[in-house]
């Protein structure tokens, strides 16, 4: 692994933005400030932002790789392969991939769980960005819960979220095009998706005690917990008695503010920020953020949305930089209990993003450096490398 040095950039350091040199060396920035020693590839960073790496909690935009239209299918590998190339082009150096296990077949299905758990394990190495596993258990999955018990114990899940959203799914059943979109997914005749919806709702008793077993599960491997879509501050109130402190795109204002009074961790979808709302009609992010009820963004089903989010959240002039970028940087790792990174200081791991700001509300990212790998870069003049820093390092712009 090369040194690298970061110079001339509006660095985000302790809070605040000012011109530093970041010094590299062994995937860990070694030194920050300046007349740092020379090192392998030195970094003009000039006139840019010199920022640390996003870390996405939710992001579920692989599904779109791994089944680009209903019943099309591609192979998890390339799926994520591709994934990781949107992904780090928009800045994020740490992702947690949600992996949904529904009680229904197709995209997310038992089968397409473990295949897609397999996959990242055997890709990771590969990948750029430091890929992990956010499981969104659907909670009226029963017959799931001795395997995911397993896999929580075994280490394979990094972060594990409770999502019900079995009402949604019977009252859809009545509005043409949204149960056309559901039957559609799983490749049932809509008969068939009749009598499953019917048999998986009659087992709503068994729920609670089944989300306390996984819960516990959760609690003794240290794996942080959400739940999703909160609806009610009792709602909240439930999961947090359960260890689950964060609270995932809760639907009303009341219950962010239950959530925040309790000091729980609060996400909402960075494409909500981008677009000006929510695409389901629910909260408007950025008037959450505005009131201190929102304490993470996630790139959602969107992967450039984070990096856009902070920006428009700066021009709208509801916070200025340094306290946006912690939405998609420090929070989202304290949330995940990731305390090597987040933030730029000595010691902590080299995930690095260069930026262009130039243009309003259109970041363009110049360079990412992951774990110090250089791995993406659009401005190649910017840097001055040795013969041997340019035979090891592999960037891909």
């Amino acid at each position: 692994m090369i040194d690298i040095l970061i110079e001339g950039g509006r660095t985000l350091l302790d809070g605040d933005l000012s011109e530093a040199t970041l010094q590299i060396s062994g995937g860990v920035i070694e030194a920050a400030g300046s007349a740092l020693r020379p090192a392998a590839t030195q970094i003009d960073a000039s006139g840019l932002l010199v920022l640390p790496g996003i870390v996405d909690l939710h992001g579920d935009a692989f599904e779109r790789q791994m089944m680009p239209r209903p019943g099309v299918d591609f192979p998890i590998d390339v799926a994520l392969a591709e994934s990781d190339r949107q992904a780090i082009g928009n800045g994020i150096t740490t992702m947690f991939h949600a992996v949904t296990w529904s009680w229904e077949p197709g995209l997310r299905s038992a089968a397409n769980a473990r295949r897609m758990l397999d996959a990242i394990d055997l890709t990771r190495p590969m990948l750029a960005v430091d890929t992990r596993i956010h499981l969104r258990h659907e909670t009226f999955n029963l017959d799931a819960v001795d395997e995911i018990s397993r896999w929580i114990a075994e280490g394979r899940i990094d972060l594990f979220a409770f999502n019900d959203h079995m009402d949604g799914t019977i009252a859809d059943l009545s509005r043409p095009h949204r149960r056309a979109r559901m039957v559609e997914r799983t490749g049932l005749s809509d008969e068939e998706f009749d009598r499953l919806v019917e048999r998986v709702a009659s087992r709503t008793a068994e729920v609670p005690g089944a989300n306390a077993r996984l819960a516990a599960c959760a609690r003794a491997a240290g794996v942080p917990m959400l739940s999703h879509d909160d609806d009610t501050p009792q709602m909240r109130r439930e999961y947090r008695a359960l260890g689950v402190r964060i609270a995932e795109f809760p639907t009303t204002e009341d219950t962010a503010r239950e959530a925040a009074a309790a000091g729980d961790f609060i996400v909402f979808g960075a494409p909500n920020v981008v677009r000006g709302g929510s695409h389901t009609g629910w909260t408007k992010a950025a008037d959450m953020i505005g009131k201190g009820l929102c304490s993470v963004l996630a790139s959602d089903y969107y992967y450039p949305a984070p990096l856009l989010a902070v920006f428009r959240l700066v021009h709208d002039g509801i916070l200025p930089l340094p306290q946006a970028w912690r939405l998609i940087s420090e929070s989202p790792a304290c949330a995940a209990g990731l305390s090597d990174r987040g933030v730029l200081a000595v010691g902590k791991r080299a995930d690095i993003l260069i930026v262009d700001d130039r243009i309003a509300l259109r970041p363009r990212l110049v360079a990412a450096i992951a774990c110090g790998r250089l791995v993406y870069l659009d401005e190649p003049e910017r840097f001055v490398m040795s013969h041997k820093a340019a035979r090891q390092t592999v960037a891909v712009a």
